[in-house]
């Protein structure tokens, strides 16, 4: 039996990753109907069905899904090595496919992306932003960005983005109507916007600390998220009160969407991390990103006429 070639590997990873031939060939930059083309010779070679296609989606037989399995692992590592060979004289090129926070997109990405892809312009990026924990190496991603504390002791982790500090925001409407809490307990009397973290389904409890005090609050809000980007808008809109880090918010602290409540009980949290699997060597494009994001001086500032959401 002929080899398959790895052009054809590649398409049907791409396809098999991304549900969609469109997708696919855009990440190849190729035309759908190559992609076609090589996923059908690849399935004429190999004697069996790799994609279930409709009219309106694609998805992997079970013999796609052990193929799969087989050869993603070992085609990136071709790949990368091929990135290697290129020289450091090269420019980064390919796609960095990443997994990403919501509020890591927001308050470490969002701010960055563009000049990024301006000083790299041969580099495509891939960014899938979810909060639920996933195996980064199972599902094809370069790298990942979540809170320090989130992430396993066997990948490399790299600190990116501001210090953190837990911060207690509200709107001024807010405030105008329902008072200013003294003391966090007094938040126990307010509508507090609850957050219900995706992977375990446990509500957030609130921690204050104060010289050498320091508790956690179990807050009662008529309102649940579990998006941060979510939770910032409801507080602008005057929904209740919020927990939050910052990274984000800043702007709208400083033209006076946003006030900040007990400033002197706002503790420190885990700062954001890239991490990649330890036992894998990184790619150029996904070096030069995290040497672009180290490079950064926070807090960096979206142009004023940017919009939230």
């Amino acid at each position: 039996m002929p080899k398959p070639s790895t052009e054809s590997l590649s398409a049907f990873v791409a396809v098999a990753e991304l549900s969609s031939f469109t997708a696919a060939a855009s990440r190849l930059q190729v035309s759908p109907s190559a992609v076609s083309q090589s996923i059908r010779a690849l399935e004429q070679r190999l004697g069996v069905a790799l994609l279930n296609r409709s009219t309106r989606s694609v998805g992997l037989t079970e013999a796609g899904a052990r193929y799969l399995e087989r050869i993603a692992a070992p085609l990136r590592e071709l790949d990368a090595a091929a990135e290697d060979l290129g020289g450091e004289a090269d420019k980064p090129s390919g796609v960095l496919r990443l997994n990403v926070a919501r509020a890591a997109y927001m308050t470490v990405m969002r701010p960055v992306i563009a000049p990024f892809l301006k000083a790299y312009p041969d580099i495509q990026v891939e960014m899938v932003v979810e909060n639920a924990a996933v195996d980064i190496i199972a599902r094809g991603f370069d790298a990942a960005m979540r809170f320090a504390d989130l992430v396993d002791e066997d990948m490399v982790a790299v600190p990116v983005g501001p210090p953190l500090s837990a911060q207690v925001i509200a709107s001024p409407d807010y405030v105008a109507r329902h008072g200013a809490p003294a003391h966090p307990n007094e938040l126990l009397d307010h509508d507090c916007i609850a957050f219900q973290h995706a992977t375990s389904g446990q509500m957030e409890q609130w921690a204050f600390e104060r010289g050498g005090e320091r508790f956690e609050l179990a807050i009662r809000g008529r309102l649940v998220v579990n998006d941060s980007t979510a939770m910032a808008q409801a507080v602008l809109d005057g929904a209740g009160i919020g927990y939050m880090a910052n990274g984000f918010i800043e702007r709208f602290l400083d033209d006076g969407r946003l006030v900040r409540l007990l400033e002197d009980w706002s503790p420190p949290v885990p700062g954001f991390v890239i991490y990649y699997p330890s036992r894998r060597r990184a790619p150029r494009k996904l070096k030069v990103l995290v040497d672009f994001l180290r490079a950064q001086r926070y807090p960096l500032r979206l142009s004023a006429d940017a919009t939230f959401l």
